[in-house]
């Protein structure tokens, strides 16, 4: 069986991915991005992942969709036209057997591509509020599953199956510590996510000389070239004290070999708050501070943000508040650990260990 994978959501992708992967009579092809920005040539997270994996990688660009009546508008349909010229060619080409779009607008040229071709298509959607592409993808899939139950009423009840999020494994095991300190004080993991986050970047920018004198600071930058976070990061630590240049840990990704080790010893965990990165939380029962992202689709972010924070288990943070606020948040919530940790029971029925296996077999019946 050869299967096309493709959408804007990498670590569920990888989930499946690694499961399928292990059956020698199955062939993956993952279409992606393989740059950050259309407008720079610095590698994606997912490129990286993949070639990794030793798995073909086709770069692939298309336009987003949009609701304002502009050039750019414009400029942009015609995009979204030759995105599904595009992937109609490479599944001519290809030839799989399956399409699994992960979502968003680099998925959905190959949802209506994939049905007008008689190729079967699936659907996986990560977030709490589906976005349109999905919405519109999901006439044209044999079968939807989702992350929250919440999400099903957004689809066909007939062809929707409420599976959870696939996790990544990498998470629950300790594979490779790139770091090597002594665990005597609190640790910080602070993470945009595969592009990063300027904005967190800048409030931990302007608290870190505060924080590292009483915590250890792991911190994922992303590498987008155009704000150069990683590289005015990597200035400030070389100015720092020994002591707490020691104690700043500074990379631009965190690959899946090296985040159970990361999660293992986090403490406090500081990020975006993206389905995948909800579910990880979950799993592994870490209490967050999340920043939600402004103008994520129809306010996704936000509203698992305050899901998490509203059943005890974080805090939820607006980038656009002072950096203080924020080092007072971290302040208090490493003081009061346990009793985050301890309201984790109350989305426990989210976490649904069998995800991946729920969706591999549904695959292995076409």
């Amino acid at each position: 069986m050869k299967i096309l994978i493709t959408g804007g959501h990498i670590m569920p992708a990888l989930s499946l991915i690694d499961m399928l992967t292990a059956k020698k009579d199955i062939e993956i092809i993952f279409v992606g991005r393989k740059y950050n920005l259309n407008s720079e040539q610095s590698y994606s997270l997912e490129f990286k992942e993949i070639e990794k994996r030793r798995i073909k990688f086709i770069s692939f660009k298309t336009g987003r969709f949009k609701k304002e009546l502009s050039l750019s508008g414009v400029k942009n349909f015609f995009q979204i036209l030759l995105g599904l010229i595009r992937a109609w060619k490479i599944i001519r080409s290809e030839k799989p057997d399956l399409v699994f779009s992960f979502g968003s607008f680099l998925g959905f040229p190959f949802v209506f591509s994939g049905w007008f071709l008689r190729v079967p298509v699936f659907i996986h959607e990560q977030t709490l509020n589906p976005g349109f592409a999905n919405r519109l993808g999901s006439y044209f899939a044999r079968r939807i599953f989702v992350s929250f139950p919440q999400s099903a009423g957004f689809f066909n009840k007939k062809k929707t199956i409420v599976t959870g999020n696939p996790i990544r494994k990498e998470i629950f095991k300790v594979k490779s510590k790139p770091f090597r300190f002594c665990k005597n004080i609190p640790i910080i993991y602070a993470t945009g996510g595969s592009l990063g986050s300027h904005s967190l970047n800048r409030h931990f920018e302007k608290i870190l000389l505060r924080l590292l004198e009483k915590n250890i600071v792991i911190h994922q930058t992303g590498n987008v070239k155009e704000y150069k976070d990683y590289q005015t990061l990597v200035k400030i630590k070389n100015d720092l004290p020994k002591k707490l240049r020691e104690r700043y840990f500074l990379r631009e990704h965190i690959y899946s070999n090296e985040i159970g080790f990361i999660y293992s010893i986090a403490d406090l965990v500081v990020s975006r708050s993206g389905a995948n990165t909800f579910f990880e939380l979950i799993a592994l029962k870490k209490p967050a501070i999340l920043i939600p992202l402004p103008w994520s689709a129809r306010q996704e972010q936000q509203k698992q943000a305050d899901l998490f924070a509203s059943s005890g288990l974080g805090e939820v943070f607006s980038q656009f508040d002072d950096s203080e606020k924020l080092l007072n948040l971290i302040t208090r919530m490493l003081a009061n650990l346990t009793s985050y940790q301890k309201k984790f029971t109350n989305l426990d029925f989210l976490y649904k260990q069998d995800a991946v296996k729920t969706i591999y077999q549904y695959i292995l019946k076409q």
